[in-house]
């Protein structure tokens, strides 16, 4: 068998995964909070993108108003002009007044319009004239001075208070004792943003180096501390303790809270039995449990709500269809400074230089691109979804429609992968809320009878109606919620009925049917 060495030519198509095509990907799934930090990074490594700055107009003008408003940047051109349309300058006009001419133009003499609180920005006439100085009085208060220095508004703010810092001030209070303190401490900051201990007292104690019954005298001083019920370790000793604190612990309610799970299963039954009480007793002993608060400290310091800001606008047009927009408040406005280049470029002498401007700028031309194209494939994305789900947006969630990424894809003529990555951390804004991109699309559960496939959305809603009108005397079992679906041609199996219910946390037919037969005694 012989070998031989030859040269051949082959031609043949290849996808070639470029760090700028990894780049384009990576900026396509990103959420627009992600993908402002991106830009700014990018605008802090490379010298040639600029941020875009769109100036608001001022209250009361327009753009067009704003843009054509001549003058030197300072709002002034040196003369006004008076109602003839004639120019009128502005240093012809006396800036130091005599108060005659100020009580002429007001009609009213000045002790009316300025009270004599003090000589404050003004002077006292003198004796033989009516000269009035406007020039204003050095100013100083708290937040600083007028004379050199502006006022340091700041500094008079406060921040909200922290129920860790709410604990310490409390702790420094309640006890003197260095190792009570030293313990107290570290309670406090172990207890979490519910208000809860978190840590064991048994670990604590030893890495500490202090007996255990030291560090429970502690945190039953802490757990006296404001709010009430701070520093449990689980939910039952935190209503024990606000309840010890409104003088309702009695042997009943004790044993009441240490059957929380007959509690959460609504066996009442059980429940009477074991407080020994009647119905009527029993419902007022649950009312006032459900007015305690299981979570303490969510008073205190919690996160501030982040509003979820829609990528895509959606709203109707006149002639009946939808209107898709982008939202450009969600899109970053960057720009390649070429005069910038131009003006750096002349002077590069090295190699070095000249081959980091031309990546500079490479990269800045493709980033823009890159920006450029995702929001492209978003709108186009968007613009079908609208599309496919119209009935949502006219009727509401009863009207979804099954949808998947490939229809997605093969309408709009794009890849699965590419729809998914646009689909995901997005979200669009609609007259009935803001949804993300992703809750649109959803299963399809077979009709009965040959009749057209349901949303699995749309089915979970209608379970929640189905359910939200019961009444006590009819209460809803799986099997029922199965006939009254496929009788409205939806083909679902029981265990898909428990699933549904099951993730809108709605209880089971027997735990319904006691709660409601216990409300009329409440």
């Amino acid at each position: 068998m012989g070998l031989l060495q030859r040269l051949e030519m082959r031609q043949g198509q290849a996808l070639v995964m470029t760090p700028q095509l990894l780049q384009a990907i990576k900026l396509l799934q990103l959420s627009h909070l992600d993908l402002a930090t991106y830009v700014d990074a990018e605008l802090e490594r490379n010298p040639l993108l600029e941020r875009v700055e769109v100036e608001a107009p001022e209250p009361g003008e327009s753009r067009g108003e704003a843009a054509e408003s001549g003058g030197d940047g300072d709002g002034f051109d040196g003369d006004r002009f008076d109602g003839d349309g004639a120019a009128e300058p502005w240093l012809s006009h006396d800036l130091n007044p005599s108060r005659s001419e100020i009580e002429g133009d007001l009609g009213t003499r000045l002790d009316n319009v300025f009270p004599d609180d003090g000589p404050v920005g003004r002077e006292a006439p003198a004796a033989g004239g009516e000269a009035l100085s406007l020039t204003p009085a050095p100013w100083s208060g708290t937040g600083g001075s007028f004379d050199g220095e502006a006022p340091d508004f700041e500094a008079t703010l406060t921040a909200e208070s922290s129920l860790h810092d709410h604990l310490s001030a409390q702790l420094d209070i309640a006890t003197r004792d260095p190792v009570e303190r030293l313990v107290g401490g570290f309670l406090v900051d172990a207890v979490d943003e519910a208000g809860y201990l978190r840590e064991d007292l048994a670990t604590l104690a030893e890495r500490l180096g202090v007996g255990l019954a030291i560090v429970e005298r502690v945190l039953g001083i802490v757990q006296g501390f404001d709010p009430s019920g701070v520093g449990a370790r689980d939910l039952a000793e935190c209503l024990a303790i606000q309840l010890r604190e409104q003088d309702r612990f009695d042997p009943a309610m004790q044993a009441l809270v240490s059957r929380l799970d007959l509690v959460a299963k609504r066996d009442f039954s059980s429940l009477r039995r074991l407080c020994g009480v009647d119905e009527e007793d029993l419902a007022d002993m649950l009312s006032e449990l459900r007015r305690l608060d299981p979570k303490p400290g969510r008073a205190f310091g919690a996160s501030p709500v982040e509003v979820l800001v829609p990528d895509v606008f959606v709203r109707p047009a006149p002639d009946g269809s939808w209107l898709v927009e982008l939202n450009s408040e969600a899109l970053p406005r960057v720009l390649v400074n070429q005069s910038y280049y131009a003006t750096v470029s002349r002077g590069a002498t090295t190699d070095t230089d000249k081959a980091f401007l031309s990546e500079c700028l490479q990269t800045a031309n493709w980033l823009t691109r890159s920006l450029e194209q995702r929001a492209r494939t978003i709108l186009k994305v968007a613009s079908e979804i609208v599309r496919q789900q119209d009935g949502f947006f006219v009727n509401g969630v009863a009207y979804l429609r099954p949808l998947n990424l490939k229809t997605v894809a093969d309408a709009i003529g794009m890849h699965e992968s590419t729809v998914s990555r646009v689909t995901s951390n997005k979200s669009i804004g609609t007259s009935r809320g803001t949804f993300e991109m992703k809750y649109f699309f959803t299963a399809a559960i077979p009709g009965a009878a040959g009749a057209a496939a349901h949303s699995s959305e749309a089915v979970r809603h209608r379970i929640k109606q189905l359910i939200d009108s019961e009444t006590a005397a009819d209460v809803l079992s799986d099997d029922a919620l199965v006939q009254r679906l496929r009788g409205e041609g939806v083909d679902i199996a029981r265990r898909t009925v428990a699933k549904y219910r099951e993730s809108l946390r709605i209880p089971s037919s027997i735990e319904r049917r006691r709660e409601r037969a216990a409300m009329p005694a409440r």
